[in-house]
């Protein structure tokens, strides 16, 4: 890993602690899924499917896709992540692998292919090399199976996510190779008490860089679906509505915040 992947790996380690505090892990424990009807019905049936999912923090959703039916495999470089997901995974006597690795070093530690390559929600900026990041999607997809994003769409990401109000573009839209270094102890999209002590190392990617890395490694794009809605709290105005989904009052109809895709090896 390069100084950043490093320093990232150092703030998921603090994050990892938040989390396992914020993400509603009782009620998972309690038979709750955190997969979405978005992700259900544009993945499709996995039952007796294998199932890779990188960057997958501690294995809530990957636990989810174990629940149904799929057999899965779980990857983060967080030792402490991984070792929660094994303890959850032992809670709750549902079938599933993690693999401590960065992503760009997995296949040192994994060698063979699956049914379904699964990534999702703020896992792209955390990237530094996308067309390697594809090409490895690529390596472990058996042919005919596909790959799976569901993300913020890039350009929420320009906006002042600091002010309420009128939005203010203060980030570039197109990707740099240095990285955008956030050091200014803010708070934790999950949990707004925590103000993170560790510095971020971001990367913006467009989302012509995102697809076009799928298909210069070789896979098919079958859909890109935008959405006027979130995930998280992404905008200090946006409001979660009875849905689950974080919204932009005002915005409805003009900017999209979140988008899919699927791609598929021949």
């Amino acid at each position: 890993m390069n100084q950043y992947e490093n320093g990232n790996k150092i703030l998921w380690d603090e994050l990892t602690d938040v989390h396992i505090k914020s993400y509603g892990v009782d009620k998972f424990k309690q038979g709750k899924s955190t997969l979405d009807e978005i992700q259900l019905r544009e993945v499709g049936d996995v039952k007796g499917k294998t199932l890779l999912h990188l960057q997958c923090h501690f294995g809530l959703d990957t636990l989810s896709w174990a629940r149904e039916g799929a057999i899965v495999t779980g990857v983060d470089f967080v030792e402490k992540a991984i070792a929660y997901a094994n303890k959850l995974k032992d809670e709750t006597g549902l079938n599933a692998r993690f693999i401590c690795s960065n992503i760009y070093e997995l296949e040192k530690n994994l060698d063979e292919q699956f049914d379904i390559v699964y990534t999702s929600q703020g896992v792209l900026c955390w990237l530094r090399d996308l067309n390697r990041w594809a090409q490895i999607i690529a390596k472990y997809l058996k042919p005919g199976g596909i790959f799976y994003l569901m993300e913020s769409h890039p350009i929420a990401h320009i906006f002042d996510d600091t002010i309420k109000g009128q939005l203010k573009i203060t980030m570039p839209y197109f990707h740099n190779d240095d990285p955008i270094i956030w050091d200014d102890h803010h708070p934790d999209y999950s949990d707004q008490s925590h103000l993170i002590e560790n510095p971020s190392y971001e990367w913006q990617w467009s989302l012509s860089d995102i697809i076009n890395s799928l298909i210069n490694a070789g896979l098919q794009i079958e859909f890109l679906n935008e959405y006027n809605k979130e995930f998280c709290f992404a905008l200090p105005d946006m409001v979660r509505q009875d849905d689950g989904w974080w919204y932009l009052p005002g915005y409805e109809k003009n900017l999209p915040l979140m988008f899919t895709i699927r791609a598929r090896k021949s």
